[in-house]
């Protein structure tokens, strides 16, 4: 026979005026995302890994350009070969005009707002403006691979294409596509791509990507990517090779997506010896000298020179074009297998770019080889292009230009460095774990700009002189000036980057902050690493979901963290907790006095303390008490409503200190108040609530025992915005 237990009546007054005093508050801040989150599937395992039938289609492009220096623009052809690898039968192909944002008609014109000030910027006047520049595709003609014309649609920044059958699961179908656009001046109108104008020599600089009819994903989840590009929402696109012929004047050097397959037809013998010497060199070599790019610039070569370079397993192309650039290069040691770092720069980005970029490159490599997978290419190129940074297989471009006399401030370089990390950490997410860039901006971003933290982290413990480095992704308290803003002006990380408040901390700074904290506090470095290099290596060259990286995450640590996702990532509270309340207790040797008053609230750690009495103590207690007499009662607030672990530094009137790590579970009965009790062996003199400052708390005037007058951090940042002139 079962026995049933009852409490006895006194016990249970004790918990009702106890326990449930203090926690009997429904949360949902602990409930799983069980709404929120796509439901697994066949294509997509509950674990966060590909599912048994996970699948994704291919588009594999044969492309000829041509260069025309005299007037900036760009002609050329391409055949597509798109092999649908669904289930589903499909009608008609999808297309992005990514150029299509420049044109006069575009829809990024006519939605942007504008307002007028007192005084304003040239930049912000050419938004009141009509669009002047003649921009976007010019679409020739769309073909079978007969020369038979395709009716095509175009939609603002997408084009469709319809096939003269329907596509079948596992079947291919080829087309081709002729276009020309005008090349945009980015230094004056912007732009992820474009030209540069070099009045002092009269030469241009290339940077250019986007610059081909590019197919749209077609995916389990979404079906075709169908949203605009409007300018914020960057790119998603399916993988496949590259044959692509560049044409361009023949004094030009060319750096590109892939490898370079005619070398013999485009560089010198001697710059061929150069680039073999680099393959094993532990420093930058150069293969293309400033003295040579110096006499390059004031040549106009009559004649071209056409490189070829091929690609396979890559998302897009972009590649650079200039008769400024010098170019040096470096091996990198990936686990026995060479990868060339290597730079394209003009003579304005010396002494910098020679100095740092092709080394920055391969530290980069290095590092987040290290955290996520070895990095698969052969190469990784940094381009020096002025007010841009932006990513792209194998290539980048980067800014960070030394003063007019070479001076080169610090933070000019410290800029640089940051930069050139950053794009090139874009080859892992999101050019091989590849998220959709157009809905969730933070997937690529946001862990690039975590990972460059951890790069930037290494790079200073690396070099003495960077003892100074100014860290800006990743501290938790970088972040406090964001978190504190008035919560209409926020929108949750989860946010489709087009109607993001501010891109910048949303969809960088805050998933990069989230991140560090979740490794460095919550769930400790070891189970974090194993896990983000379990999602790493799972969606290598595959596209990866929020869902599934949520749950690779959980899946691959055993540690539930639905909590943390909701907070951080699909709201918009702050962290702020409070230290609200201290106690301290003795327990009583004699009987409790009837109607003993209740305990005050103790104010110092030298006011006398509280006693309380225990009915029904056994030997063992009592001997445990005796090791521990003094109990010390915290009623900890959750005032700003994000709830996250509890970190506290008891300091004792020894001197000794004592940290003590609770985890945010403390929250789960009541996310609003909890109350602890802690017993020691020693008197404290002060505790101190998130003493190394890795939680974000946006006000620490309210984190200290005895309490002391201090600004907040985000009151601090005010003075400081003000001291320097800010408005």
């Amino acid at each position: 026979m079962r026995k049933i237990w009852f409490l006895p009546l006194s016990v249970i007054i004790l918990f009702s005026n106890g326990l449930f005093a203090q926690g009997g508050k429904h949360t949902d801040k602990f409930e799983q995302l069980d709404y929120e989150l796509a439901d697994p599937n066949e294509y997509r395992a509950a674990s966060g890994a590909p599912g048994h039938k996970y699948w994704q289609n291919q588009a594999d492009y044969k492309i000829s350009i041509e260069l025309n220096d005299a007037d900036q623009s760009l002609k050329g052809s391409e055949t597509i070969t798109y092999t649908n690898n669904s289930p589903d039968v499909l009608n008609y192909l999808w297309l992005q005009l990514d150029q299509n944002m420049r044109s006069k008609e575009s829809h990024t014109y006519s939605t942007a707002t504008s307002s007028i000030k007192h005084e304003t910027h040239s930049y912000f006047l050419n938004k009141m403006l009509d669009p002047e520049f003649d921009g976007g595709f010019k679409i020739g003609k769309v073909t079978d691979e007969n020369g038979k014309a395709l009716p095509f649609t175009i939609n603002q920044t997408m084009m469709s294409v319809d096939m003269p059958k329907a596509l079948n699961p596992g079947e291919s179908f080829s087309f081709k596509v002729d276009w020309s656009y005008n090349i945009n001046d980015r230094m004056a109108i912007g732009g992820r791509s474009g030209y540069e104008y070099f009045e002092e020599d009269d030469n241009y600089l290339y940077t250019i990507a986007q610059f081909y009819p590019r197919m749209c994903v077609y995916s389990d989840y979404a079906g075709w990517q169908n949203k605009q590009f409007l300018g914020s929402g960057e790119f998603t696109l399916p993988f496949g090779s590259f044959d692509v012929s560049i044409t361009v004047p023949s004094d030009h050097v060319v750096a590109a997506t892939g490898k370079l397959s005619n070398q013999d037809d485009v560089l010198t013998k001697e710059q061929i010896k150069r680039f073999k010497k680099a393959e094993k060199a532990d420093e930058p070599v150069i293969i293309v000298t400033q003295s040579e790019a110096e006499k390059a610039e004031k040549t106009r070569a009559t004649d071209t020179k056409t490189w070829v370079f091929k690609a396979d397993s890559v998302r897009d192309f972009a590649f650079a074009s200039s008769r400024k650039f010098i170019w040096d290069a470096m091996g990198v040691d990936l686990n026995g297998r060479t990868v060339m770092a290597m730079s394209y720069y003009p003579k304005e980005g010396n002494p910098l770019w020679e100095e740092y970029s092709t080394r920055v490159v391969a530290h980069t490599l290095e590092t987040y080889s290290k955290y996520t997978f070895d990095y698969p290419y052969h190469k990784a190129i940094s381009v020096h292009a002025a007010q841009i940074g932006m990513e792209y297989p194998m290539i980048c471009f980067n800014f960070g230009r030394p003063d007019k006399d070479g001076t080169v401030p610090d933070s000019e370089k410290y800029k640089m460095i940051m930069v050139v990390i950053h794009e090139v950490g874009h080859n892992f997410f999101p050019m091989i774990v590849n998220s959709d860039e157009r809905q969730w901006t933070w997937m690529d971003e946001g862990l690039d700009s975590f990972l460059q933290y951890l790069t930037e982290v290494e790079w200073a413990a690396n070099n003495p002189k960077e003892k100074d480095y100014p860290f800006r992704g990743g501290p938790p308290k970088n972040i406090v000036p964001y978190m504190s803003m008035d919560k209409e002006l926020i929108s949750p990380i989860m946010t489709n980057s087009e109607q993001v408040q501010s891109l910048g901390y949303n969809a960088y700074a805050k998933p990069a902050t989230a991140l560090n904290i979740l490794r460095e506090t919550v769930m400790g470095k070891e189970l974090f690493d194993k896990a983000f290099k379990e999602y790493s290596q799972r969606w290598m060259f595959k596209h990866p979901t929020p869902s599934d990286f949520f749950r690779t995450m959980e899946d691959a640590s055993g540690v539930d963290l639905d909590w943390f996702w909701r907070g951080w990532f699909y709201g918009v509270d702050h962290v702020d907790i409070s230290l609200s309340q201290i106690r301290k207790f003795q327990m009583r040797t004699d009987e409790a006095p009837k109607d003993a008053p209740e305990a005050p609230a103790a104010v110092t750690p030298d006011d006398e303390f509280n006693k309380f009495y225990v009915s029904g103590i056994s030997d063992d207690q009592k001997n445990r008490v005796a090791e521990k007499p003094y109990f010390y009662e915290l009623t900890l607030e959750n005032v700003g409503g994000l709830v996250m672990p509890v970190i506290l530094e008891f300091t004792y009137k020894d001197g000794s200190k004592e940290i003590k790590r609770i985890p945010a579970e403390i929250w789960r009965k009541n996310a609003e108040k909890v109350v602890k009790v802690f017993p020691s062996d020693k008197e404290v003199a002060s505790i101190k609530l998130d003493p190394f400052e890795e939680t974000a708390d946006t006000d620490v005037t309210n984190n200290g025992w005895p309490s002391k007058e201090l600004p907040s951090k985000f009151e601090l940042y005010k003075e400081k915005g003000t001291s320097e002139g800010n408005d």
